[in-house]
């Protein structure tokens, strides 16, 4: 069976009709290059050029293969382009999980950089919680998962991607009732939307330290599991709740939002796994190149 190199030549002298021509465009010297015409029209078994000591011209047969040639050798560069670019993780498949609140505002930003940075990665967004995104990872159904701490896992390796603020949300009509700069004092004995020990158990856990620390205990009035579904019992009027600094981005009308005065200032953790053991280029340049900046950024 004929080879690329041969392709090349062949194409380049159907494309110049000029022997000399085509061995400078190819970097080479012209009988090695005939050398190699010789060889393909052995192996396909016809003459698909008319050679005179003034004149190059095409046969038939020679009319006829030319496109498909110039074809294979496209698709054979490209080909090479591809895993080129797979190798510099410019192209491939990329999973990615995250929760909900990463939602809201990260992960668009995180997804708009990589497109732009790695415009060929074909991405895979699938929202889990927690502890659904390390199953995932451990089973590989997720290259990385953009989670809330955890317990260390042996095979995944994790990194603080960076932390945030909470923010009281409450009722327009309620403002006056609340201070303008409220710390968690504030929430004594008040009717207060908790979350759910079970489906949003970091939030849980996080708030029920951050009170026991304050010394401050809110009226719980319902566990609730899905922050937005927060945010409308809150406009309701049953209670008040806190939501991270990211999930402000969800504009309810009838609704105020407030910085909370807490120590630390930003007790919301943000955090990212993966596999130690997964090579994949893309996640290699959505580790090296893009998360860097929303660290830098969210560490602030």
């Amino acid at each position: 069976m004929f080879e690329i190199s041969q392709l090349r030549c062949f194409v380049a002298v159907a494309e110049e009709l000029h022997f000399s021509r085509a061995a400078e465009r190819l970097n080479m010297t012209q009988p090695p290059l005939s050398r190699q015409i010789r060889l393909l029209e052995h192996q396909i078994g016809v003459q698909l050029l008319e050679r005179t000591s003034r004149t190059v011209r095409l046969t038939a047969a020679g009319k006829a293969f030319f496109p498909d040639a110039a074809r294979i050798l496209r698709m054979a560069e490209e080909a090479a382009a591809t895993a080129r670019r797979n190798a510099k993780g410019e192209k491939g498949s990329l999973s990615i999980g995250f929760t909900a609140s990463f939602g809201y505002k990260l992960l668009p930003e995180i997804v708009r950089h990589l497109r732009e940075l790695a415009p060929d990665v074909s991405l895979t967004l699938k929202e889990l919680v927690t502890g659904a995104q390390l199953e995932a990872l451990h089973s590989g159904v997720l290259d990385i998962g953009l989670v809330r701490p955890h317990n260390h896992e042996g095979e995944l390796e994790t990194a603080l991607l960076g932390s945030e603020e909470l923010y009281l949300a409450i009722p327009r009509q309620e403002a006056d009732h609340w201070p303008e700069q409220p710390g968690l004092d504030c929430l004594h004995e008040k009717p207060f939307l908790m979350y759910s020990p079970y489906e949003a158990r970091y939030f849980h856990d996080l708030l029920s330290g951050c009170f026991l620390q304050a010394e401050v205990l809110p009226q719980i009035v319902e566990y609730v599991a899905q922050i937005h579904t927060m945010l409308a019992l809150v406009k309701s009027g049953i209670g008040v709740a806190l939501i991270p600094k990211s999930a402000c981005s969800l504009h309810f009308e009838g609704l105020l939002l407030r910085k909370v005065l807490t120590h630390p200032a930003k007790p919301v953790q943000m955090a990212y796994s993966y596999r130690k053991d997964n090579h994949n280029p893309a996640l290699e340049t959505l580790l090296q190149e893009v998360l860097p900046g929303f660290m830098a950024e969210l560490m602030d």
